[in-house]
């Protein structure tokens, strides 16, 4: 893979040998990022665990400390007085039938969070193979399947963000822009780490935290010592 001359410079002052502590790998992560646009700053976490199999499932869902940097799209399935109060609460958009028409005909995608009431899924559930490839579809245990549809929004919005593994065991979150300094981005750091140690399946064998990486959106990746976290 071609590597320009700034990645090279910034991948100098990591040592790829080393385990970073989280304030200081966060750091390094500020140091190294040198594109000219506010750089996103995300986890790789690769898990021991086997994804194939429903007991060794990790997926979950928490609200950063200081949110993700990004302005979240959300689209709301429900009616009546819950679609009042997810428009309150700052839905993008809010709606029924005429919502999953509009992503059937329309091949209409732009929001980043679906958040439904209970008693629409069985409508939402029509959208089941456009949105799951694309990792949109609500569920309970990301807090996205709700009766309170309005504190969903408010917390998507705030910053909260879904974790699940990946085909290779892998997880893949945003924890922050490099503009929120250190500091904070260790705060979101420990946070997201702490939600993925306390959903450890039980009947996870062996090293549960296999590696983690942190990188910026064009800057090297920095290995994490999670030693402390386990």
């Amino acid at each position: 893979m071609f590597r320009g001359k700034k990645y090279k410079e910034s991948a100098k002052q990591i040592d790829k040998t080393m385990l970073y502590d989280a304030a200081d790998g966060m750091a390094l992560i500020c140091k190294t990022a040198s594109a000219k646009f506010d750089e996103t700053v995300e986890l790789h976490v690769k898990l021991g665990v086997d994804s194939r199999h429903a007991d060794q499932q990790v997926r979950g869902a928490i609200v950063l400390p200081h949110g993700t940097g990004k302005t979240v799209r959300v689209l709301v399935f429900a009616k009546g007085d819950k679609a009042d109060a997810a428009r309150e609460a700052g839905a993008d958009y809010v709606g029924e039938m005429d919502m999953v028409e509009k992503i059937q005909k329309e091949n209409w995608f732009d929001f980043d969070v679906v958040v439904a009431s209970p008693d629409m899924m069985g409508l939402v559930g029509r959208l089941g193979k456009v949105l799951g490839p694309k990792g949109l579809m609500p569920s309970p245990k990301a807090g996205t399947v709700t009766p309170d549809v309005a504190k969903a929004v408010q917390e998507v919005k705030a910053g909260k963000i879904e974790y699940r593994l990946d085909k290779t065991n892998i997880i893949h979150c945003p924890i922050g822009k490099v503009s929120f300094g250190p500091e904070k981005l260790t705060e979101n750091y420990n946070a997201l780490m702490g939600a993925i140690v306390k959903a450890k399946p039980a009947s996870a064998k062996g090293q549960y935290i296999r590696s983690c990486v942190a990188a910026s959106t064009m800057g090297p990746g920095v290995k994490m010592n999670t030693a402390k976290m386990i």
